[in-house]
């Protein structure tokens, strides 16, 4: 995936995706610091939403602003990436369990996202693949109707999504193991079956080896 500024829209709109994107797929690489004036020059924006765009990265955890150094890109580390997991599995078992409760089913849009994901991935568009594989978890986290939860869930998407990316470049045969999971787990949900649903999810959301091998143990 090449990141580019599209033109359209709020500067500070512009700026924020453009940067979030590159974020999520590597070519703003961790470590890396970023310039306003450099920004704003790629974007074709003033500095002002730059430091909008910013101060919006920070609050969702993509940055970190360094007094007299400015923005730095936030590198995932293995322990934050366990820790992501982890919270992962507590919010997506909880929305799990509602809906077996519930006897809701699966929302109807995962088989046309993990369709989405496949197409993607043959393509090695591992961006893409982050992005459907997000809108896949966060629809079950959804359906589940805790509006808490799900604003909740949204605070990990910057390391959720540059995660799967990492792990997919690492390993993309992973992909199909992933999609198998995905299909398993809906058909759990369409039955009602919260504890098949609960085993396959811990099994889905488990660290990748050869991911956390490559990551630094601290910030």
């Amino acid at each position: 995936m090449t990141v580019t500024a599209e033109g359209g829209g709020p500067a500070r709109e512009r700026v924020y995706t453009w940067l979030r994107d590159g974020i999520i797929s590597g070519e703003l690489e961790g470590g890396r610091f970023l310039d306003e004036m450099w920004v704003s020059g790629v974007v074709g924006v003033s500095r002002t939403p730059v430091r909008e765009a910013f101060h919006r990265l920070a609050a969702e955890r993509f940055i970190s602003l360094l007094p007299r150094k400015g923005a730095q890109v936030r590198t995932v580390t293995a322990r934050e990436l366990e820790e992501v997991y982890q919270s992962r599995r507590l919010i997506e078992g909880h929305a799990i369990a509602t809906l077996c409760a519930n006897r809701a089913g699966a929302p109807a849009e995962l088989p046309e996202l993990i369709e989405a994901m496949a197409s993607s991935g043959a393509e090695r568009d591992w961006f893409a693949v982050s992005g459907f594989d997000r809108r896949f978890h966060r629809a079950i986290v959804n359906a589940a109707g805790n509006t808490v939860l799900t604003e909740l869930y949204d605070t990990l998407r910057s390391r959720q999504q540059r995660v799967t990316v990492r792990a997919l470049e690492a390993r993309p045969e992973r992909l199909t193991v992933i999609n198998e999971e995905h299909r398993a787990l809906v058909a759990a949900l369409n039955d009602h079956d919260a504890k098949e649903a609960s085993r396959l999810l811990e099994e889905h959301l488990r660290p990748v080896s050869e991911v956390m091998s490559v990551l630094p143990q601290e910030g």
